[in-house]
């Protein structure tokens, strides 16, 4: 879809960093349309933006090359937010002192507050926020106001000329305190209106995915996931009966997940083409032990499979649920460093001699939701657990076998067993089993036993782009352990994964 017209328009200048599009996406949230642009392509639609936001970036400032576009924003005129890296390329550009932290800050860090006017209006003396940095502004620039700071960043926020503002922290994160209400101050501080809504393009994606289509035929890959399932109603309302729901069955789904998709789609309207392949993927991943070359695989064999279910069905398009995290932790974006290949992003061969239609490219998963809403979806398909693409493959480490993947599904299965029979997932993002390759010594009926080590991944999100452990109640914990070790014999160990994203990502592989 293109860019929306008649809004207000927030810029976001993205350098490469994980959280260009959360802060994009956290803009939408307040009601403002935001665009994102390379340092590049922001010169050439700065004159256009009612307000400029700096993302973060993996660079130093003193490393990469972007003091052209920070001064360009600020000689604008215009209302000019920087966040981390952009809070430090702003402050050196500005003649502020930009060094090593004398204590580089990484998750969750407090910040005292000095002043709580303006951009900090509403913020108490102290708070919690997440940070990622090994620089900081040692110095603010001359003329500029201190508005915060913390053990590892003298300046942890600034305020320049009534209009310019850097905060070394991640307002756009959920785990910052008060994040949306910055946000929102300083669009009300740039005085632009609230005039947007992701339901409102409803009809513009029905609208575009028409128009790229026109008479021809569709398939569209299909998960069971709100986003393929949303994607898929766009496109069935866009196309009628020239759309065909393609779900391939990879072996590698967790228990009784084929039976659901089939059945939860059907009674949406749109019934499923199933195609079973699993003797074809477990063939190619045959000995091979590397995560990211798994991925690869699975994609190049999903992209073989729905090419030729294209071909049986005359179809020259293919429509995916692609989201923004996908497209952004492939390393999509100029400057993004790949965090890992997505199946419908990077993993799909470059002449699958299909037309890609991927309507919501530029969303994240809770706008996907509002709009699933839209559309009719219940709140069982639309509050339904994200499930990777390549399904059990990266919950089981190393080579992947048939044997390895029954372990993992009935571990998985157990672990949602007792997390929905306690009434505790709603409140969560995912939560599953890993079947990892390490081995440990157990006693299984006064007998030694050596057998696989099971680790349980539950973690809290919004937006899937960051995440927090959560703290289930001990006895839930303890539940899970003894039905896994009990009911597995190759299992004789569990344990709990508490890391946080960042550092770890929600999937292991």
């Amino acid at each position: 879809m293109g860019e929306p017209n008649g809004y207000s328009r927030v810029l976001v200048v993205d350098f490469g960093g994980q959280y260009a599009h959360l802060i994009a996406r956290r803009v939408r949230e307040a009601e403002r349309w935001s665009q994102i642009a390379s340092p590049m392509e922001a010169e050439e639609v700065l004159a256009m933006a009612d307000a400029v936001i700096l993302s973060g970036g993996p660079s130093s400032v003193w490393e990469a090359n972007h003091d052209a576009i920070a001064l360009a924003a600020v000689e604008s005129g215009k209302p000019v937010l920087g966040i981390c890296y952009g809070h430090q390329l702003l402050a050196k550009v500005l003649g502020g002192r930009v060094g090593p932290s004398p204590r580089p800050e990484f998750g969750s860090t407090r910040v005292r507050v000095l002043d709580d006017g303006g951009l900090l209006r509403g913020f108490p003396g102290e708070v919690e926020v997440w940070m990622s940095h090994n620089d900081a502004v040692l110095e603010p620039p001359p003329g500029a106001r201190v508005l915060a700071t913390s053990e590892g960043s003298p300046v942890a926020a600034f305020e320049y000329d009534g209009r310019v503002y850097g905060v070394q922290w991640h307002p756009e994160v959920s785990h910052s305190w008060g994040g949306m209400l910055l946000l929102d101050n300083f669009l009300s501080i740039a005085g632009v209106p609230r005039d947007w809504r992701p339901e409102d393009l409803i009809g513009s994606l029905i609208d575009h995915i028409r128009s790229l289509v026109g008479d021809g035929v569709a398939i569209a890959a299909v998960s069971g996931g709100v986003d393929s399932t949303v994607a898929a109603l766009l496109a069935k309302r866009a196309l009628g009966d020239r759309l065909v729901p393609v779900f391939i069955d990879h072996g590698l789904h967790p228990e009784g997940e084929v039976e659901w998709v089939v059945r939860s789609l059907t009674s949406l309207g749109i019934p499923p083409r199933v195609v079973d392949a699993s003797n074809r993927f477990f063939f190619e991943l045959r000995g091979i032990v590397d995560p990211e070359e798994k991925r690869r695989v699975i994609g190049r064999v999903y992209g073989e499979v729905l090419r030729e279910e294209a071909e049986r069905l005359g179809a020259r398009f293919l429509v995916q649920g692609t989201i923004y995290p996908d497209v952004i932790e492939s390393g999509a974006r100029p400057g993004a460093d790949t965090i890992k290949t997505h199946h419908n992003v990077g993993g799909l061969p470059e002449r699958l001699g299909l037309i890609l239609v991927e309507p919501l490219r530029w969303f994240y998963k809770d706008e996907v939701r509002r709009i699933g809403r839209m559309l009719g979806l219940t709140d069982e398909i639309v509050e339904k657990k994200p499930i990777p693409g390549p399904g059990l493959a990266v919950r089981v480490e190393g080579e992947v076998t048939l044997d390895k993947v029954r372990i993992a599904r009935v571990a998985d299965r157990i672990v949602r067993e007792e997390i929905e029979g306690a009434g505790l997932h709603r409140g969560l993002w995912q939560y599953f089993a890993v079947l990892t390759s390490s081995r440990a010594t157990g006693v299984k009926g006064d007998r030694r036993s050596y057998g696989y080590v099971v680790a349980i991944r539950v973690v809290e999100s919004i937006d899937a782009m960051t995440a927090r452990v959560s703290r289930l109640p001990w006895v839930v914990l303890e539940r899970i352990a003894s039905r896994i070790t009990g009911e597995i014999p190759e299992v004789t160990r569990v344990v709990y994964d508490i890391t946080s994203k960042p550092p770890a990502t929600i999937e292991w592989e």
